[in-house]
C-alpha cells in the first residue's frame, strides 16, 4: 500500500526537499504540493491525501489555520451564501450591513445567520466569528 502525500511549506526550497526525500522512499507517493495554507486546502481536499506534511508558519493562510480548516468537515454543510455571511459576521458588520452587502433583506441575514448557528454548533454570533478565525475562514490580514 502506497501513502499519499501532501507536502505544504511558503519555501520552495524546502518543499522540493521534503519531496524528494519522501518520494525516495518506496511506499510513500507525493501527490502534491502547496506554497501556502489555502493552497494547501485546496489540494487537500481535490486529491484526498493520506498524510499532509505542512509548515506552520506560512503567509495568508497559515498551517495552523489550514489544518483547522481540513478537520472541520462541518463548515461543508454550510451554502457558499451561508459562508459569505459568516465571513462578513466574523468581520463585525451587523445583520443590516450584511443585507446591504449581499443585495438580500434583513431577515433573510437573520435566516442565514441562524442555520449557520444551528450547523456548527453555535449559540451566539460572537461565538461565529471566533469559530471562523480559529478555523481560517477569515485571517486577522483580511480587510
Amino acid at each position: 500500500m502506497t501513502i499519499r502525500v501532501l507536502v505544504a511549506d511558503d519555501q520552495e526550497a524546502a518543499r522540493e526537499a521534503l519531496r524528494l526525500i519522501l518520494d525516495g522512499e518506496p511506499d510513500i507517493d507525493v501527490i502534491a504540493t502547496a506554497a501556502d495554507g489555502a493552497e494547501a486546502v485546496h489540494q487537500a481536499l481535490l486529491r484526498r491525501p493520506d498524510v499532509v506534511v505542512m509548515d506552520l508558519r506560512m503567509p495568508g493562510m497559515d498551517g495552523i489555520a489550514a489544518i483547522g480548516r481540513l478537520a472541520t468537515p462541518e463548515l461543508d454543510l454550510l451554502t457558499p451564501r451561508e459562508h459569505h455571511v459568516l465571513r462578513l459576521l466574523a468581520r463585525g458588520l451587523s445583520n443590516g450591513e450584511i443585507a446591504a452587502a449581499c443585495t438580500i433583506e434583513e431577515g433573510t441575514v437573520k435566516t442565514h445567520v441562524n442555520r449557520i448557528l444551528t450547523k456548527l454548533g453555535l449559540r451566539t454570533c460572537v461565538h461565529a466569528a471566533i469559530y471562523a478565525y480559529e478555523h481560517g475562514i477569515v485571517s486577522r490580514d483580511a480587510p
